[in-house]
């Protein structure tokens, strides 16, 4: 069997099934698209990846080639096996929702990750117990040593992308952030789609 092509919609959210070894590759089309991911236990959606059991199980603030993402439950979910980006994603930022975007100064509805989690999730008969802060791939958030944080473009190019392998029946969820009140999903903060490709 070949590769299958998945497109997670611009401002909208994408779940999918991988069973225990199967890979998937989270693409960067354009090159300036964050996409908030999150990998839950198939068996039980208690158990999900946990970016703060994870940092402490590969002891770096973003993971390497070779690294595994720990559960909530500190067992190995997926593993990075190839990342042709430059490298850059977050493990600190929380999922955007209704009330970032009200901090922002935004009035009324704005689409956003935490949303397009449950949406996602809806749309194949699931449930996530709570929003898990996510993994958000191609997102640059540089960090000083005098302890700050800066929400910065990306530094990904188009058709970068990560690729993973599961280390039990997962499933996947990835969110094209709606971000575009800052410039983490480029200078232009328009929102574009991104690719999933399973197998």
């Amino acid at each position: 069997m070949g590769a299958t092509q998945l497109t997670i919609p611009a401002r909208k959210g994408l779940a999918v099934k991988v069973a225990k070894g199967g890979t998937f590759s989270v693409v960067n089309t354009h090159g300036t698209q964050v996409v908030d991911s999150w990998a839950f236990n198939a068996a039980d959606m208690n158990e999900f990846m946990s970016m703060e059991h994870s940092r402490a199980g590969f002891h770096r603030l973003v993971s390497q080639v070779g690294d595994s993402y720990l559960t909530n439950k500190r067992r190995p979910i997926i593993t990075v096996t190839d990342d042709t980006s430059p490298g850059r994603h977050d493990t600190l930022i929380a999922a955007c929702d209704i009330y970032r975007y009200q901090a922002l100064g935004h009035h009324g509805h704005h689409d956003n990750c935490t949303d397009n989690l449950r949406d996602a999730l809806a749309a194949i008969g699931l449930k996530a117990p709570e929003t898990p802060s996510p993994l958000n791939l191609f997102m640059n958030i540089p960090w000083e040593p005098n302890g700050d944080l800066y929400w910065n473009e990306p530094m990904s190019m188009a058709g970068d992308g990560i690729t993973f392998r599961a280390e039990m029946d997962i499933v996947a969820v990835f969110s094209a952030c709606p971000m575009d009140l800052l410039p983490i999903n480029g200078k232009d903060c328009v929102i574009r789609d991104a690719h999933v490709v399973l197998g």
